[in-house]
């Protein structure tokens, strides 16, 4: 409809109050598209001047200022000038622009807001179009995010800038430091001519400054950083049994022996504890408390026995143990009100993936239980980066993504956020990834039929927009990226090409002995540096042994003690009884010969033995006596 008609007097469809809001609001986003347009125009002819002042000699005349418009003309309509500074080589045409100048006044308007933001860069359609931010409430941050994209691509990069503007709003962050590069955020940024070309093409308002940091180190490293341990028992069977790589059967059955543990009070502390204690219930001492637990076998307990021997190999016994680690103490802030960013230094995650990514999930299920209900606030508790998110999810058993996705949905109301980093979107699974508000996606590769597959699964996950994502994803530079994110009202904002801002704080890491010397400053060093042992289960267990033992061997003892003192009761009866038997044999034989050689009663006719008529018979009598006494050691009783 022409204007002509829309001021045409009388009753007619331009008289509709409808079409008439419609009219005054495609005027007003023209307006502010070429207010849009004029601002790039402006940053581009700056940005062009300052490079050709850069390139001069330095005999050369200063280029005549550019004098800004007094009106704010539609792109289309500046007359192009061969001399103007911001003017392009006539053999190096601009970049065509995917989205239309409405398309365009519509990602502005999307992302437009009075509340805090972090802001991520500019729209680019085409070239940077600097008046264009995109950017996400700090409000929303809660919400969850992924930052994904192929390697190279500037996730790291993502990662610190989003830290550093969080830290800069009061918010504490966490973030693990997979290679190394994140520590630089503890030391203000290097200037250079590169750096301030991208900064001035975008309109970023750029100053070096470092952030108030704290380092932490898995285990007993103390040079890389505060130890953060945990225990068996805070690590609970769930997340155990995921880096002890157990199947289903197994898992359950550690589930027991925890329980077996939580009943007879012995503190898991760290590995030798659980393992004191399988070695318990597969002993002699435990095989009644075994059968008691039910449906764990004892040879599934060997296996779980031998799982935490190879583990302990592997060097994780340095990550379990006490004092363990408060996980509240990622929520603080500096002197000055700045959130801290607790950098967990895990540059060997390599040698032991699933270890860290477990423990990260520990931290993060630990927040959750510690934190109490506090619904929306306008801005998060703390912000939790949750890098190489794909070696969490990895041969996870359903249980443990179940246990993440309910962590992830559940969390947001304790006023944490979680950010995902990762490669592709597809390393995390689809309940976690409908949880996530905001999306900043870099580059992805499509060298392979299956990269090519995720790329175009990746691509419909997206809302409609101007661009050719499948194509675009392919396209984009190190520092851009493919934006869609919630604005303040919660709803999901046009998808945007964006050209990354640079951080302020350094992109490469800090000297060894900066690190070295910043850990030792730490105030958590003098609570948490020095690991201890105190009675737990292993302790325990073995006190409990060592009395069974001592009880069994005095009961070996008491047995013997009777058997021997039987077998010489009997022995003695049985040699009484023989001293007895011969003692009436004895007798008998004496009292035969006795009876033998007593003189019979006789008439005075009989003749009397020649024996008797040689020695006499009370010889006789005497002679006798003797042989038998000598023959038997006794004599007779009177």
């Amino acid at each position: 409809m022409s204007d002509s008609a829309a001021d045409a007097p009388g009753p007619g469809p331009a008289d509709d109050p409808e079409i008439v809001r419609l009219r005054a609001e495609a005027a007003a986003a023209e307006a502010e598209l070429r207010v849009a347009r004029a601002r790039a125009d402006l940053a581009a002819a700056e940005a062009a001047a300052a490079r050709a002042r850069e390139q001069a000699p330095p005999d050369a005349p200063a280029p005549a200022p550019v004098a800004a418009p007094a009106s704010a003309p539609a792109p289309e309509a500046a007359p192009a000038s061969a001399s103007a500074p911001e003017a392009a080589p006539a053999s190096a045409p601009a970049p065509e622009a995917p989205l239309t100048a409405a398309q365009v006044a519509a990602v502005a308007a999307g992302y437009a807001g009075s509340a805090a933001t972090l802001d991520l860069g500019v729209l680019v359609n085409g070239e940077p179009v600097a008046s264009v931010p995109v950017r996400i409430p700090v409000a929303m941050t809660n919400r969850h995010g992924l930052v994904a994209g192929a390697t190279g691509t500037g996730k790291t990069r993502t990662l610190q800038l989003l830290a550093e503007q969080l830290s800069a709003n009061g918010v504490p962050v966490f973030a693990a430091d997979i290679k190394g590069d994140l520590s630089g955020i503890a030391a203000p940024g290097a200037a250079s001519e590169k750096l301030r070309a991208r900064t001035s093409a975008l309109g970023q308002d750029w100053s070096p400054r470092a952030y108030p940091t704290e380092f932490y180190a898995l285990g007993d490293d103390a040079a890389s950083g505060v130890p953060v341990r945990a225990t068996v028992s805070g690590f609970g069977p769930l997340l155990l049994s995921r880096v002890l790589g157990l199947n289903a059967t197994q898992e359950s059955s550690l589930g027991l022996v925890f329980h077996y543990a939580d009943e007879n009070g012995l503190a898991l502390v760290d590995l030798s504890d659980l393992r004191a204690v399988l070695t318990f219930l597969t002993g002699d001492e435990g095989r009644s408390a075994l059968k008691e637990l039910g449906g764990l076998s004892g040879a599934t307990a060997g296996v779980i026995l031998r799982e935490l021997v190879a583990f302990s190999a592997a060097g994780a016994d340095t990550f379990f143990g006490e004092p363990e680690l408060d996980v509240t103490t990622f929520l603080r802030t500096s002197d000055d009100g700045e959130g801290i960013i607790s950098l967990l230094e895990v540059p060997n995650v390599a040698a032991r993936p699933e270890l860290y990514s477990t423990f990260l999930m520990y931290l993060l299920a630990e927040l959750y239980e510690a934190l109490p209900e506090v619904g929306d606030l306008d801005k998060p508790k703390l912000v939790f980066f949750f890098d190489e998110a794909h070696l969490l999810f990895r041969d996870a058993s359903k249980a443990f993504l179940a246990a993440i996705t309910q962590t992830v949905r559940l969390i947001r109301s304790k006023g944490v956020g979680v950010f995902f980093v990762t490669q592709t979107p597809k390393d995390v699974p689809a309940d976690v990834l409908a949880q996530l508000g905001s999306r900043v996606q870099h580059a992805l590769r499509a060298f392979t039929p299956d990269d090519v597959k995720a790329l175009r699964a990746s691509v419909r996950t997206y809302p409609a927009s101007g661009y050719d994502l499948e194509r675009v994803l392919q396209e984009l530079g190190t520092g851009e990226a493919i934006v869609t994110v919630m604005d303040e009202r919660g709803t999901p904002t046009p998808v945007a090409w964006t050209r990354l801002f640079a951080p302020r704080a350094s992109m490469s890491p800090i000297p060894a002995a900066d690190l070295t010397a910043a850990v030792a400053a730490s105030p958590l060093i003098a609570r948490y540096g020095s690991a201890f042992d105190r009675e737990s289960a292993r302790e325990i267990l073995a006190a409990r042994m060592q009395a069974a033992t001592q009880a069994r061997e005095a009961a070996e003892r008491a047995k013997q003690t009777a058997a021997d003192e039987a077998e010489y009761a009997r022995q003695k009866a049985a040699i009484d009884k023989a001293h007895a038997q011969a003692q009436k044999r004895a007798q008998r034989e004496y009292d035969r010969l006795l009876k033998s050689t007593a003189a019979p009663r006789r008439r005075s006719s009989t003749p009397s033995p020649p024996l008797d008529d040689l020695l006499g018979r009370g010889s006789t009598k005497t002679i006798l006596s003797g042989v038998i006494r000598g023959l038997f050691g006794t004599g007779r009783r009177r």
